[in-house]
């Protein structure tokens, strides 16, 4: 057990979770009075989450190879690189199916990573972990409400054929489908949990719903992306580096969090110069604005990391 680690788990807990009640509220009387912003205005917003959601990612090699030799270190990054740019490669030539693999991969990612930071702090409370049962249970639909429910939203159409037109009919005549599916399943397993008396797990699924329902799918994005995920990932990455442990151990989580930001900032300079430069010189495939071209990389890199970070999630559920 460790109380002051535990309070970092809670300050992203709760930071996760105001940012979405704030933007439920906001867009909630926003919509009532029909004042929604521009498409314009979300699409800068898009671009702001994806940056500051982009350091949580940028430090796989610090979660994989803490104590390995330096060899293995650069043949991790060789491989690691390889494969974002192979899944580059086939994004940006075959946009439609390239997003459909990307929003299977992201939501079963982005669940099971925010069942495993459950774990951990439940670990760090000194508290029993849930099974892979619960876990799944929550990971499938927290996972898939915040990219299944804006993607199929009648709002996103005009905002997918602004980033790429290709793209904008994705789910095909399977879009009603994907979104019944979708809340079906959600409301299940908020009855399972509760059942179970994971009060947090079903409080998470009906703000991830409203989020989803009641913002506008640029804006869920924004939120979820960079204020959700990427905040309990980084509360992950804390016991991983002395420097932020350090904070931990003046009880401070928010400097805590800060300094597992710091060492992922230099991804953020990559990705915004390799994204300019794919839009200035490779326009035959990237010609739709910078939205797109970053969303390419963010995307291509999500693909190693989700393999790194899959051990890493599914230890979180193995029994202590």
């Amino acid at each position: 057990m460790n109380q002051a680690l535990s309070q970092v788990y809670s300050w992203a807990h709760t930071f996760s979770r105001r940012s979405a009640l704030l933007t439920i509220v906001l867009f909630a009387l926003l919509n009532f009075f029909d004042l929604v912003p521009s498409l314009s205005f979300q699409l800068v917003i898009a671009l702001i989450a994806l940056l500051l959601g982009i350091p949580h990612g940028a430090i796989d090699h610090l979660i994989t190879l803490p104590r390995e030799p330096r060899r293995m270190f650069v043949a991790f990054i060789v491989i690691y690189v390889l494969i974002a740019i192979a899944a580059g490669f086939g994004i940006a030539n075959w946009n439609r199916v390239g997003f459909q693999v990307v929003v299977l991969m992201s939501s079963l990612h982005f669940g099971f990573g925010d069942a495993a930071y459950f774990n951990e702090w439940r670990d760090s409370a000194g508290k029993a972990r849930d099974t892979l049962f619960i876990g799944a249970i929550y990971a499938l639909p927290a996972g898939f409400l915040p990219v299944v429910l804006p993607l199929t939203d009648h709002r996103a159409l005009r905002a997918l054929e602004r980033i790429n037109p290709s793209i904008a009919d994705w789910a095909g005549t399977l879009t009603s489908t994907f979104r019944t599916t979708t809340l079906v399943f959600a409301a299940i397993a908020f009855l399972a949990l509760l059942i179970a008396r994971r009060l947090q797990k079903a409080l998470d699924l009906v703000l991830l719903a409203c989020l989803s329902l009641i913002a506008p799918p640029l804006i869920t994005f924004a939120i979820y992306f960079g204020c959700w995920h990427a905040v309990r990932h980084t509360a992950r990455l804390v016991p991983k580096l002395p420097k932020a442990m350090l904070q931990v151990s003046k009880s401070a989580p928010s400097a805590a969090i800060r300094e597992a930001i710091v060492p992922g900032l230099y991804a953020v300079v990559g990705t915004l110069a390799l994204a300019t430069g794919l839009l200035l010189f490779a326009r035959s495939h990237f010609c739709y604005g910078l939205l797109w071209s970053t969303l390419v990389i963010v995307w291509s890199l999500t693909v190693p990391h989700m393999a790194t970070t899959a051990r890493f999630d599914l230890g979180a559920f193995k029994a202590r």
